[in-house]
């Protein structure tokens, strides 16, 4: 092969691989946007029913996490193979890092036999992986996908440097998620934002998306089981 033949190959590399950035970023200003439109609009105008509102949410994640992973070309199953055991047990360190800090909260009453069945499923079980895959998995994963192939990868310094712009774009995303409820607006937001640092580990340190997801899921069944009025986990509030 020429050397015309190889520059022009590697210049039709680095234009499919900027073209493929450029759709995950799309995709990732996507998730900002819908990050704080579903809570703002539902939550905070609307005022739907809590579970209701969640029902929404969580089928826009679905819908959202799964188009982007089709159109960008990313295998689920790969992603979920990927160091899956160092993954499970640094879900575990996480988990039990966040589950005390739900229970230093104060407890309060809840519901009892299936309704207490179904709140642990609804809201600690299916809208904790929703919230940790849309907040934690998706924005570290895309800002990973960013940079795939790239010279900046093939290097420790710049691994290191794409894992600290992942964990900032995962605290930023819960953020905004957050403001969108109005309780949110205020020093309160901080909290979960500290949160997400723990949360997004998993996630972060093996590129598997279930980490975040069951980490966070976790959370919100404690909450729902110890703390189910509380203020601070499962928005929107009164």
């Amino acid at each position: 092969m020429n050397t015309h033949a190889v520059e022009r190959e590697r210049t039709e590399i680095a234009i499919h691989l900027s073209a493929k950035a450029r759709l995950h970023l799309v995709w990732l200003a996507a998730g900002f946007v819908g990050g704080f439109a579903i809570p703002f609009l539902f939550a905070d105008t609307l005022d739907l029913p809590r579970d209701l509102y969640y029902g929404i949410y969580i089928a826009f994640v679905a819908a959202f996490v799964t188009l982007w992973a089709k159109t960008t070309g990313q295998s689920v199953a790969a992603m979920v193979r990927r160091r899956w055991l160092l993954c499970l047990g640094l879900t575990v360190v996480a988990s039990a890092l966040l589950v005390p800090v739900v229970l230093g909260k104060d407890a309060t009453t809840h519901p009892d036999g299936l309704e207490l069945v179904g709140a642990v499923l609804w809201r600690g079980i299916a809208y904790g992986l929703a919230d940790g895959l849309l907040l934690s998995a998706f924005p570290i994963l895309a800002i990973f996908a960013i940079f795939e192939g790239t010279r900046v990868r093939k290097r420790v310094i710049g691994t290191m440097a794409v894992g600290l712009a992942a964990l900032v774009a995962s605290m930023a995303m819960t953020a905004t998620y957050h403001l969108g409820y109005s309780d949110f607006r205020s020093e309160k937001v901080r909290q979960p934002v500290a949160g997400d640092v723990v949360w997004s580990a998993p996630t972060l340190l093996t590129l598997n998306p279930i980490g975040a997801p069951i980490t966070h899921a976790a959370m919100h069944v404690t909450a729902v089981l110890h703390s189910y009025e509380t203020d601070l986990f499962l928005p929107p509030h009164e």
